[in-house]
């Protein structure tokens, strides 16, 4: 019997990345705790989150769904690091506006980390991929002019690469431009396979 795929994101984005995959799924909101803990660094973070994310899925689908645990979950998290502090999502657009001042002229690593979990052997995959923007030297009219036509308020870093994001770019460096997105599909393919799940085969 065919696994169904469950993913623990409500991000429109994430949603619209899955969906490239061409297999049915379902969103569910994990809402977990996203605080990071005292000495964490950024790639222990987001594969934290991504597991947690993972957990609380599935936890959501046992208590919620008629599913018979013929499932598995996929959980993700993103942040950069900017001057070597990590940087999540900025929530405001001033916010926003000081993340861009950062990241001007500068390469930023983004770590996403990915988690897959399957209810029915409790088995837990997780990975993090990394992915580096260098951003072109943006003047302040400039800033102020994309937080206030894209709202990037919900993206780490303060921009959508799928969308005007791109123009704050000189170059992208990474092995899956997905993944600055939020979701590394390549990657999420591989860990899939791990449960049993191929992508290119009929259900």
């Amino acid at each position: 019997m065919s696994k169904s795929l469950v993913l623990a994101s409500t991000s429109i984005y994430r949603q619209q990345l899955l969906a490239k995959l061409n297999r049915p799924f379902i969103s569910v909101n994990p809402n977990i705790d996203e605080s990071p803990i005292n000495g964490e660094t950024a790639i222990q973070l987001v594969e934290r989150l991504a597991q947690l994310k993972a957990l609380a899925g599935s936890q959501l689908i046992k208590e919620n769904s008629d599913e018979d645990g013929q499932c598995v979950v996929i959980g993700s998290d993103q942040v950069a690091m900017i001057n070597g502090e990590i940087v999540g999502k900025p929530h405001t657009e001033a916010n926003a506006i000081k993340q861009l001042q950062l990241a001007s002229g500068q390469a930023i690593t983004f770590y996403t980390g990915l988690a897959v979990y399957c209810p029915t052997t409790k088995s837990m995959q997780s990975c993090v991929e990394p992915f580096t923007v260098h951003f072109r030297q943006l003047t302040e009219k400039q800033i102020h002019y994309y937080v206030k036509t894209e709202q990037p308020l919900y993206c780490a870093g303060s921009f959508k690469s799928e969308g005007l994001g791109i123009a704050l770019f000189d170059k992208l460096e990474g092995e899956d431009p997905n993944t600055l997105i939020g979701l590394p599909l390549i990657k999420l393919i591989d860990l899939l396979a791990l449960h049993e799940v191929e992508i290119l085969a009929e259900d």
